[in-house]
């Protein structure tokens, strides 16, 4: 089955949105997230529902179905296995690939992409340290926690971030706070739960709760 650019849009935003919501995702959610308003998005989800790959009911909401939850997969994989290639392979950092992943990944050939796996030796994370699925759609789990959750006196590595925003990935590499870097706490600021924590060996830092809250670690 082959969609539109803005179909596969509203597939992957709906995936994305069910990760969250345990419950039907209503159109205002969908909405917000693309920045659209309701009436377009139940058209789009109208036009969606008869191709069979969501379950809409009128003024509940939605979910995918397990064909729309498949090809959701499937562009989250494209996406993901770009912006590895992007980084590994053209030297590009990890605060530009996004947008450019975002129009690579609807590129229909899936030849293209097992391809792309196999010359990449099959990566299971990416540069984000978000969980590429396979072509069968599983993930490769692994136990991980919120920094702003971890314990006084706890360490991790960083495995990951919470937000992919330019500023915020640009503000890690300021702070020297990549993927594969080991972390501890060593002080929480009740006053605005701001974390002191030491990075590598000798190396101490404050971070805000925002920050904290969108770095994703090791459980030791």
């Amino acid at each position: 089955m082959t969609l539109s650019t803005t179909e596969e849009n509203y597939l992957k935003c709906i995936y994305k949105l069910s990760q969250s919501i345990d419950d039907e995702i209503n159109t205002n959610a969908i909405a917000a997230e693309l920045s659209t308003s309701p009436a377009s998005v139940t058209d789009m989800l109208k036009r969606l529902s008869e191709k069979k790959l969501i379950s809409y009911i009128k003024y509940k909401g939605v979910r995918l179905t397990s064909s729309g939850e498949k090809y959701a997969n499937g562009l989250i994989r494209k996406h993901r296995l770009w912006e590895v290639f992007l980084v590994d392979k053209l030297n590009f950092t990890w605060d530009e690939v996004h947008d450019i992943a975002e129009q690579l990944e609807h590129v229909q050939s899936e030849e293209l992409t097992e391809r792309m796996d196999d010359f990449l030796g099959y990566p299971k994370f990416d540069p984000h340290g978000d969980a590429i699925p396979d072509k069968h759609g599983k993930y490769t789990p692994r136990k991980q926690t919120l920094l702003s959750e971890l314990e006084k006196g706890k360490r991790g590595v960083i495995l990951g971030v919470n937000e992919h925003s330019t500023v915020f990935l640009q503000y890690l590499d300021t702070q020297k706070l990549g993927i594969g870097v080991q972390v501890e706490v060593v002080d929480l600021i009740p006053y605005d739960n701001s974390l002191t924590i030491k990075v590598g060996k000798d190396r101490s830092m404050t971070v805000s709760h925002q920050v904290a809250r969108n770095l994703f670690v090791s459980i030791n």
